[in-house]
């Protein structure tokens, strides 16, 4: 089987890295890819945003399965693209991605279905916005979140009507992630702690891939601004097996149902961020994908072949259970560029990855790296993921730091607290 993976990011890596060491795959391709991908992937050279290109890509290439890694294709329609043509693909139709490309929608969608959720409000302009706030509806803390994809970073919390309002003139007058502001969504601030959950769906059955936790926030303790992650752990000690059926059956099936009834079938991952509350467990944000860095986290653990279930997938025959892990865990860190999530300094030269996997039961992903003269360089905010394995948590933190300590470039930054929340009785 030739199977190509779009993206190319750590995502994407961790996909093509999984992928590479089954017997069923003969060969992965990856548009665009990155250095890192092209060790176990014949990376390809395409505009990820074009969907149009992309199917050039797997019509040239006798693609016979195609997954897709980031948000920006699936919201674009490339599964539609690939449908109408009858080529095997992963991922939700351009409909169903609004759970993630339209917090608006996704707010919606969950109103109409009685997925447990924040109370919220949706403006369109600023004036309204800020005519709302007047009110003092929800109280603060607030949460503000730009409606449209905003790469992880378009969520504020906010204290007061003062702060606030300032970041209403930022999402909607700045126009600090463009049109992703044209709508907000004001939301009740949930308290209690947050996990991750995720399936791969076929349009009426699933297939359960555990949990995780990420680290959203760019320093330790998790201060300072949001980030798209600057690190997770597997599986999260929170999400029991009490929990876990509740999300199951207070939102994974309604969210299933409901885009069915709405004659949207949802096939591909879906990423499920939760606040487990005193009321129980509610969706904060619907991911249309695997989640990044969580994937880098938790397929290293899959213990069955991936390719036969985007197979199964793909062709609407996926059975209902859980996948099969080994019985381990799984931490990844995020080394990620100086000045992140604002303005980065890109064309750094990356130094010691061979060492760093030496280390046993490491693994280095690449999110933003290229090739410069030779010579590897950063790219991007989010530069590497490096993940530890092991058979508990200070074990696979131990060797997730180990390995990250061997890497270097100028300005690298990087939490060092990933996983702490796994060791001291998982408070926030």
């Amino acid at each position: 089987m030739k199977i190509l993976v779009i993206g190319g990011g750590a995502r994407e890596h961790a996909l093509a890295w999984k992928l590479s060491r089954e017997r069923s795959v003969t060969t992965v391709f990856c548009a665009p890819g990155n250095p890192g991908i092209a060790s176990v992937a014949r990376c390809l050279d395409a505009d990820v945003g074009s969907p149009r290109e992309l199917l050039d890509v797997a019509r040239n290439q006798a693609i016979d399965l195609t997954v897709v890694g980031p948000e920006l294709p699936l919201s674009r329609g490339i599964v539609d693209v690939f449908a109408a043509e009858g080529r095997a693909i992963v991922g939700p139709s351009q409909a169903a991605a609004a759970l993630e490309s339209s917090k608006a929608f996704a707010k919606d969608f969950m109103a109409r279905h009685q997925v447990p959720t924040a109370q919220y409000h949706v403006c369109e302009s600023a004036s309204s916005a800020l005519a709302w706030l007047e009110a003092d509806r929800f109280g603060y803390p607030l949460v503000l979140k730009a409606d449209g994809l905003a790469a992880g970073k378009g969520v504020v919390i906010v204290h007061d009507r003062a702060a606030a309002a300032a970041a209403v003139r930022s999402l909607m007058v700045e126009r600090k992630f463009g049109s992703a502001g044209d709508r907000i969504v004001f939301e009740e601030f949930l308290v209690g702690q947050e996990a991750s959950y995720f399936v791969l769906a076929d349009g009426t059955s699933f297939i359960a891939l555990g949990s995780a936790q990420d680290h959203k926030r760019i320093f330790d303790d998790d201060q300072g601004p949001n980030t798209g992650g600057m690190g997770a752990f597997a599986p999260s000690p929170l999400v029991t097996s009490d929990i876990e059926r509740r999300v199951v059956n207070e939102i994974v099936w309604p969210v299933l149902d409901g885009m069915q009834h709405e004659g949207h079938p949802y096939r591909g991952f879906l990423y499920v961020g939760l606040m487990l509350t005193a009321d129980g467990p509610k969706v904060v944000e619907f991911n249309v994908r695997l989640g990044d860095p969580e994937t880098q986290v938790v397929l290293p653990m899959l213990d069955e072949e991936l390719s036969w279930l985007l197979g199964e997938a793909a062709m609407g025959a996926l059975p209902s259970r859980a996948a099969r892990f080994h019985a381990t865990t799984s931490v990844g860190v995020v080394l990620a560029a100086a000045g992140y999530p604002e303005a980065v300094e890109t064309g750094q030269p990356i130094t010691g990855i061979d060492q760093a996997v030496s280390v046993p039961d490491a693994l280095v992903f690449h999110a933003g790296t290229s090739k410069r003269e030779g010579q590897l360089v950063t790219s991007g905010g989010r530069v590497l993921t490096v993940v530890g394995t092991g058979q508990n948590f200070g074990a696979a933190i131990d060797t997730a730091y180990r390995a990250a300590s061997r890497i270097h470039f100028e300005g690298m930054q990087f939490r060092r607290d990933i996983g702490r929340k796994a060791l001291i009785g998982h408070r926030v």
